[in-house]
């Protein structure tokens, strides 16, 4: 595991973790959404970078 596979797992984790409480805190959609997106993109880019297949 890279170090950068590592930082990209870690910010999707708690981009994850900041969407869940605005969820629970009843904060606007789109920030939820936003948060969402962002975590969703930043953990697949670390998984992607894993090389795991190689």
């Amino acid at each position: 595991m890279t170090g950068l596979a590592a930082l990209l797992i870690f910010v999707g984790l708690f981009l994850a973790g900041g969407a869940i409480s605005f969820w629970k805190q009843q904060l606007p959609k789109g920030v939820v959404v936003l948060l969402g997106a962002a975590s969703a993109l930043a953990l697949l880019a670390g998984i992607l970078r894993l090389d795991w297949w190689s």
